[in-house]
């Protein structure tokens, strides 16, 4: 993860805040040799050996014809014959991220621009894109694919049936969650046709959010949303022909309304490959699919008992190799996350990666050198590593890159043809440092400027990384902080942090995991000890076991990995029992729930924020993973909401949560409130109007929300040693 100050982090981890583009990696350029970047309203080009920079565009090249300010570019794109820029500008949210605006085209000798989608609606552009020859432009409009010729200025309409719940290019609401797709179109190699996702929402309801804010009459927003036990919305993957505009669809088996399509590319310039996952996720196919006449063949599967996890988190690009001829592909069939060598056709199929190990991220190929880099941590699963192995299968062992002697989380942002990497480090006393390095050797380009020479410990930390082992011989990752002054004769306020979910793990070796960005002040300095610890079903690599063993059992198993975590590290004398708080966000926050209404011997105070109160509230994709379909197993749905549990609570409960949630809908709580009230249990409640699951729009919003849960922590879990 590129690095963060703790707000961003803790946000981006459980909140799915916005992600600025600005702040996604490195804008690397195509031979890796150096990179793309904004400075002093312009675009420069940085030489990564040198650092030397050299001005590509100025601001006054970006003002637009009739025009005094110059466009605020979030994101820009070389042609491939790098002699045009296509410039992202005002650009608007939609859902997470800014993926709604305008486009310009931007002719790199003459500095001329010229806006694209002359007569559509302005900031209605999604995903524009060079062709491959880099004589058009395609991009996404109102659920509609449109091609512009980029001399002519020509606009075809590539599809003409596009409305809010027929969507061709992009994606309906559930399918951007969770599985992290937004593209939805890619040009063949050729230039010639574009295959593209339709997503037919048409049979999905609606969740109604309202809007009572911004008038005097409400106003409803619609949210195609498909609730746990529904049927997802059909998938296809269509291909229409530039020239003649011709549609063909693809022809892959299976009912569209119990599969999924997450992944697409072309393979070559007739053929696609595509992975389908059955609705239950516990299947995965992969398809190539002959456009000439849309037929499709299966040629690689892989089943699991609970499911199967994605390849990659990146939803465009395929891992070719060899001319194309093979692919890497990522896959837990063995039991851990390893890295596979297929065939074209499927039939050889080669484990590059072996051993009892997880690999993380697969962050570059290097065939000239014969590697492919990876993140791994075979023996403590809070750290990260860089390692690699051989693409032609030799040597058994990963080697390690990065220096063992520098102990956390390391991270890598390496350029195409792996020459050049941006290496990052911190733990949890190291503040982060990086330097440039280059590959293969893994020499820094600057000793002056090195990680090595350029570590700075916080001194005030006071962190300790320890394991719990539970009745049922499960080991837990956890780390206490704990306050100035620490003094062990005394006794501290407790307070945990938890989220418990497949999403995301909490006990990662890496600076700024350990503080409170909700506290107004400092927590150590008030005297407070803060704890995090991982139960099972966390994404920790600590093997497919590890993760899967929460399949239908959220809200049970976690819980009691939590709980029992807690219990023994209470057990420390300096801990104040009578003083334990405990909270979360979003599946925190529905951690925080459960353990307050099922433990209530131990978490006396609790803070829950955009919290599934309901799992049968939640969406399909998500908790159909893991937990199965409701029409199949009610009773671990019933067992795992926090809402059937609520008889349970008996310590101080503040629930927060936003009425613009599109992600947890404000149903949640209203349905919680009720169920609590109903049975006479006394709490704190804070909405907050028109806010969606991050809480953070509207001026005064976050010092509100921080000050809130300040106030509600000090009284109920009084600060300080005793």
């Amino acid at each position: 993860m590129i690095k963060r100050n703790l707000i961003i982090f803790i946000l981006l981890l459980i909140c799915a805040n916005e992600i600025v583009a600005q702040d996604q990696g490195i804008n690397w350029m195509a031979d890796g040799t150096g990179y793309y970047d904004f400075k002093n309203g312009g675009i420069v080009k940085v030489d990564a050996k040198t650092e030397a920079q050299t001005i590509l565009v100025n601001k006054e090249s970006l003002i637009p014809p009739g025009s005094l300010v110059s466009l605020k570019v979030q994101s820009f794109n070389y042609s491939n014959d790098k002699a045009k820029i296509l410039l992202f500008a005002n650009t608007a949210k939609v859902w997470r991220y800014n993926t709604r605006g305008d486009y310009w085209v931007m002719n790199t000798a003459t500095n001329k621009l010229i806006q694209l989608g002359n007569g559509l609606a302005l900031q209605s552009l999604m995903f524009a894109k060079f062709s491959p020859d880099s004589k058009y432009v395609a991009y996404v409009s109102e659920s509609n694919i449109y091609s512009e010729d980029i001399v002519t200025g020509q606009i075809k309409k590539l599809t003409q049936d596009g409305s809010r719940k027929l969507i061709n290019g992009t994606f309906d609401w559930v399918y951007e969650e969770e599985f992290g797709c937004r593209d939805g179109f890619r040009w063949s190699p050729d230039s010639k046709q574009i295959a593209y996702w339709q997503i037919d929402a048409r049979k999905i309801r609606d969740y109604y959010m309202i809007n009572t804010t911004d008038s005097v009459y409400s106003r409803i927003i619609p949210v195609e949303y498909p609730k746990v036990g529904e049927s997802p919305s059909p998938a296809y993957i269509n291909v229409v022909n530039l020239a003649g505009g011709q549609i063909r669809r693809m022809n892959i088996d299976g009912d569209p309304q119990q599969h999924y399509i997450p992944r697409m590319e072309w393979s070559e310039s007739n053929q696609l490959i595509v992975q389908q996952l059955d609705r239950k996720q516990q299947e995965s196919k992969l398809i190539y699919c002959k456009v000439p006449d849309g037929s499709s063949a299966t040629f690689w599967a892989e089943n699991d008992d609970a499911w199967v996890d994605l390849n990659t988190d990146n939803p465009v690009g395929w891992n070719w190799i060899n001319g194309g001829k093979e692919f890497l592909w990522i896959s837990e069939k063995d039991g851990w996350r390893h890295i596979y060598k297929i065939s074209r056709d499927g039939k050889t199929v080669t484990l590059l990666t072996k051993g009892n190990y997880d690999i993380g991220t697969l962050k570059a190929i290097d065939e000239v050198n014969n590697y492919v880099y990876f993140t791994a941590s075979p023996s403590n699963a809070t750290q990260l590593y860089l390692y690699r192995v051989r693409i032609s299968f030799g040597k058994d062992e990963p080697e390690l890159v990065s220096n063992n002697k520098l102990k956390g989380t390391h991270d890598y942002d390496i350029g195409p043809n792996a020459k050049y990497a941006l290496h990052s480090f911190s733990n949890y006393n190291t503040f982060p440092v990086d330097e440039w390095i280059t590959l293969p050797d893994n020499r820094p380009l600057s000793t002056a400027k090195s990680i090595a020479n350029n570590i700075k410990i916080d001194a005030k930390k006071n962190i300790e990384y320890t394991q719990i082992t539970t009745a049922d011989n499960v080991v837990l990752d956890a780390w206490i902080s704990k306050p100035l002054n620490f003094d062990a004769s005394k006794k501290y306020p407790v307070v945990f942090y938890v989220y418990g979910e497949p999403a995301a793990a909490t006990v990662g070796d890496q600076y700024g995991r350990h503080g409170n960005f909700l506290y107004t002040g400092d927590m150590s300095a008030d005297g407070y000890i803060q704890v995090a610890v991982d139960n099972r079903g966390t994404p920790s690599l600590k093997g497919a076991k590890w993760r899967k063993s929460i399949y239908r059992k959220i809200g049970t198993l976690n819980i009691a990995d939590m709980a029992e975590g807690a219990k023994k590290i209470l057990e420390r004398p300096y801990m104040d029992k009578n003083r334990v708080a405990v909270w979360g966000w979003s599946g925190g926050g529905s951690s925080t729930l459960n353990l307050m209404f099922n433990y209530p011997e131990i978490f006396k105070t609790g803070v829950a924020i955009a919290a599934v109160g309901n799992q049968l509230n939640y969406d399909n994709i998500y908790q159909e993973r893991y937990m199965g379909l409701p029409q199949e197993n009610m009773e671990d749905f019933v067992k795992g909401s926090p809402i059937n549990n609520v008889k349970g609570l008996q310590g101080k409960l503040l629930y927060i949560h936003g009425t613009g949630d599109d992600n947890v809908h404000y149903d949640n709580a209203e349905m919680l409130l009720n169920e609590l009230i109903k049975n006479n249990k006394q709490f704190e409640f804070m909405a907050y109007p028109n806010r969606t699951h991050s809480i953070s729009e509207g001026p005064g919003t976050f010092l509100h929300l921080s000050t809130l849960y300040t106030n509600f922590i000090r009284k109920n879990c009084e600060p300080g040693a005793k």
